[in-house]
């Protein structure tokens, strides 16, 4: 269950602004004081402020730094943020007298370019950097001339997961001088209603705190406001240095009266689920210990601290035993025991003579665990309603046995089976913890590092109290069949008590009047079902009363929800697999302007008179001390290309970059197929057939063709698909399924999805990336001339390889074209000009077509120009050469 217990739910900040290189400035008395009240080298930081809004456990945080040069000379400002490593950054502006520089996230690859650029040419970079267990620490610094003033703004976002029963917001602040302005705001709306709130910081006494800090809660609301004055910011009477350095926190929780709370919002739906007052399963657990040399001293004294602490804490429901592991494995027991008074009483003695010792075999000792559980499974040793856990911790990479990190997981998944999941503990920096969470996470844990440092045995003894009370087992949550796509995940392993699994997803139907959602899991004495039914209409007047929701907060909580789960897939996918979930995340954190590890933010700023590119991306937890990168370049909005054949048939093709279209026709007998994609890269391909009118018209100048048949095909899946306009049929290898236009059905399998809306269309989709849409054609079925017809249009291509061709495919990658010599025609009301594309000069016409995918019956008109004689000079050859004997 990976989700719901990840490190706390923090937002952790620091909002700091000082001259660069500046020292701490030193307590001095205010009658001594040169500088006017809250200057520092010349600088002014005159107003901080962090405002955190969270709509149903998601955070929108806004750290605001506004600073003064009050200096007569040019100074650099710093600006410092320090965040949650859960959370995705979303915007950062630079703002200097009036003028305003944003952030604009994209792909890693494109963003490096940029950066080695500047960097190349001796230019700065701002960096995001792992700070500290919880934090990553964004900065970036400017040059601001004498008098000037600026404006940073960083935004983030992230889900507060529930942790030992509260949602924590932990906020590092650090303003580094005295602030005129400083102010922490947090508001707070909770559809289920707000149980307790409360508020407290590490570097002022209560007492001071109570005096600057307003906190209070009603029904589904609350707030936390703390607002110190420059007196009681200082750290002494006479100082003028601030005491603001360190943590602010925030807890709180939800009302309990249900178990599970469902929230829609603009066809997106999210699902709370934490039940309470559930017997606590019975477990057997298994601790492997790594016995190794390396943890001689301290780490070896502490886990003995932390084991015992956790003996105390075991129930007499509980089995277990203890593994450790050098250069050879022994056990404490052969098999699992029963966690009795007189039992752990001889653990305890057992622990406390561990000693270190040898090499380290992980791969041995993980083996016999997984034999030891399976096999009391097998022989009723333990009860049938109980759940098994393996837990290990080591310092250091395997270097004796089975050495081969592949092999060792290779090992694990196979012993494992899917049965139960294995916690993976990797004690200070000295090892590999790629392959430690890589292996954990293929089996339904989690690791953690466990920090080097005098809480070492709490953090040990804080992870056990996550996972000791499971209060259901095979979690599945259900939704009515076809009613929604695009599901994060949606079965667990274990629910732990104190945490809460949060699913979300969007609805096929944005009009349906109910909807239901199941819960199904194993408890300690029986199977549960727990259903919640929403109604539609209701939900729609409560929303009404939500003061505090930002925007689209909840295509925005499934957005993170889903990049932060393909993330977690793709370290344990490998090829086409792996590719499709980097796609898929990519897309989703450039769509919904998330700095993940995909992405990287620009940012363009001033500098000496010149734009200046600097960078952030994000750092992961197995490489600590990585730096990653934020980016400086004026904004572009996106403009999506689109290609589309429709109607007689009308190619259309969208070029984004002249705000215009140029489209053609071909005129070709019925029962032509036509090349329209072919992808060698990908192995994806389109053909079409064409039809004709019913009455058989051969005159060239009169008659209407369509296309009638489609045909679309992944060579890598062995996959096709026939479309026509009575029916759909799919084939998967020689299984064949054939559906009708009357459905309402969504196909989904490993990068493939395909949506048949009722008479409508049909959307396809192959992995993020490649996206089509037939459309459906029909006219009334006595018509004397004309019949049923498709359109298929390409709504997302990006995807697909440079090595693309076909009559739309070829207009995949970017191409030019100019315009000139505009001049009436021989219609008056379509004007003729002359174009200039791919090396052609050629006579084309003003004229539109309709685009059919928003209104089948009306359509949209789109202005194109026109291309003659079967589009030639615009298509790569001539018509005739895209012209295949067959569908497939």
């Amino acid at each position: 269950m990976a989700s719901a217990w990840r490190p706390c739910l923090i937002l952790a900040l620091l909002s700091g602004l000082a001259a660069s290189g500046f020292p701490r400035i030193p307590s001095r008395p205010l009658g001594k004081r040169s500088l006017p009240e809250g200057v520092v080298n010349g600088i002014e930081v005159y107003s901080t402020k962090i405002s955190c809004k969270v709509t149903s456990r998601f955070a929108h945080n806004v750290v605001t730094t506004r600073a003064v040069n009050r200096a007569d000379t040019a100074k650099e400002v710093s600006f410092d943020v320090e965040l949650p490593k859960t959370a995705f950054i979303t915007n950062f502006t630079l703002t200097i007298d009036g003028v305003t520089y944003p952030g604009n996230v994209k792909e890693k690859e494109v963003a490096k370019k940029q950066y080695e650029k500047a960097v190349s040419q001796g230019k700065t970079a701002g960096l995001v950097k792992a700070s500290g267990r919880k934090l990553e620490k964004f900065t970036v610094s400017v040059n601001v001339a004498a008098g000037s003033k600026v404006t940073f703004e960083l935004t983030y976002e992230e889900l507060l997961k529930r942790h030992k029963g509260k949602y924590e917001m932990f906020l590092k602040v650090q303003p580094k001088q005295l602030v005129k302005h400083f102010e922490i705001e947090a508001d707070i709306y909770e559809p289920q209603g707000i149980s307790s709130l409360d508020a407290e910081a590490s570097f002022i006494t209560n007492d001071l705190l109570g005096s600057a800090l307003t906190k209070s809660f009603s029904g589904k609301k609350g707030r936390v406001s703390f607002k110190p004055s420059m007196d009681q910011q200082r750290s002494c009477p006479t100082c003028t240095d601030s005491l603001i350095n360190g943590d602010f926190i925030i807890t709180y929780d939800v009302n309990r009266e249900s178990p599970a709370n469902v929230q829609i919002v603009n066809g997106y739906f999210v699902h709370f689920f934490a039940p309470q007052g559930l017997p606590v399963v019975p477990k057997s657990v298994v601790f492997v210990i790594d016995v190794s040399g390396s943890m001689h001293g301290r780490k070896m004294e502490q886990t003995k601290d932390a084991l015992l602490k956790i003996l105390e804490d075991m129930k007499q429901e509980d089995y277990l035993n203890f593994i450790l592991f050098s250069g050879d494995v022994t056990t404490w027991k052969d098999n699992l025991v029963q966690a009795t008074p007189e039992n752990i009483e001889e653990a305890r003695t057992f622990v406390k003579n561990i000693h270190d010792r040898g090499m380290t075999n992980i791969n041995d000792a993980l083996l016999r665990a997984i034999s030891m559980l399976n096999k009391a499974r097998e022989e009723h040793r333990v009860p049938e309603r109980s759940t098994s856990i393996v837990i290990m911790l080591t310092d250091g990479d395997a270097n004796v046995g089975e050495s081969r990190p592949e092999k060792i997981q290779e090992n694990v998944r196979n012993a494992i089976g899917g049965k139960f999941p294995l916690y993976n503990l990797g004690f200070g920096n000295n090892l590999n913890y790629n392959f430690l969470e890589s292996m954990a996470l293929e089996n339904h844990g989690l690791a953690r590092r466990i920090y080097e440092d005098s809480d070492a045995n709490v953090q040990l003894q804080g992870f056990y109290e996550e996972v000791a009370n499971p209060l259901l087992t095979g979690v599945e949550v259900e939704y009515p069949e076809n009613a929604i796509q695009d599901l994060t995940q949606n079965a667990y392993h274990h629910f732990y008590d104190g945490s809460e699994i949060v699913v979300a997803g969007r609805l096929l139907d944005e009009d349906m009047n109910n909807f239901k959602a199941d819960v199904k899991g194993h408890g300690a004495t029986n199977d549960l079902t727990f259903t919640e039914e929403v109604d539609m209409k209701e939900m729609e007047k409560a929303l009404k009363e939500q003061d505090y929701i930002f925007g689209n907060y909840i295509e925005r909580l499934w957005a993170y929800l889903t990049i932060e789960q393909l993330l977690e897939k793709r370290k344990n996918a490998h090829g086409e697999e792996k590719e499709n979930l980097t796609a898929q995340a990519l897309d989703l954190s450039l769509k919904y302007h998330f700095v993940t590890p995909l992405t990287s933010m620009v940012v363009t700023k001033p500098e000496d008179n010149e734009d200046q590119t600097a960078i952030a991306d994000k750092p992961g937890e197995g490489t600590p001390l990585a730096r990653s990168m934020a980016y400086l370049t004026s904004y572009q909005p996106p403009q999506i290309p689109y290609y589309y054949v429709d109607g007689d048939p009308h190619f259309i093709i969208r070029v984004p970059q002249k705000d215009d279209a140029i489209c053609f026709n071909i005129d070709e007998d019925p029962g032509t197929v036509l090349r329209l994609i072919q992808d060698p890269v990908t192995g994806l391909t389109v053909n079409g057939q064409i039809i004709g009118d019913k009455g058989g018209n051969s005159d060239p100048k009169t008659r209407k063709t369509y296309f009638g048949k489609l045909g679309i095909a992944s060579a890598h899946m062995d996959f096709r698909m026939e479309v026509t306009p009575e029916k759909v049929t799919l084939w998967n290898g020689a299984a064949q399924s054939t559906f009708s236009w009357l459905d309402t059905v969504t196909i989904s399998q490993d990068g493939l999805s395909v949506t048949i809306n009722r008479k409508k269309n049909m959307v396809v989709s192959f992995g993020d990336g490649v996206t089509f849409v037939v459309i459906l054609h029909q006219v009334w079925k006595k018509h004397p001339v004309h019949q049923d017809f498709l359109g298929f249009y390409v709504v997302d291509s990006h995807r697909m390889s440079a090595q693309t061709h076909g009559l739309l495919g070829q207009f995949f990658h970017p191409f030019d074209f100019e315009v000139s010599d505009i001049h009436p025609g021989s219609d008056p009301t379509k004007p003729d000009a002359t174009m200039v594309v791919k090396y052609h000069r050629l006579t084309v016409t003003r004229g539109s077509q309709k685009d059919y995918r928003k209104d089948v019956s009306v359509g949209t008109k789109v202005a194109c120009w026109f291309v003659h004689n079967n589009g030639e000079g615009l298509i790569d050859g001539v018509h005739s050469d895209y012209i295949i004997p067959e569908l497939f």
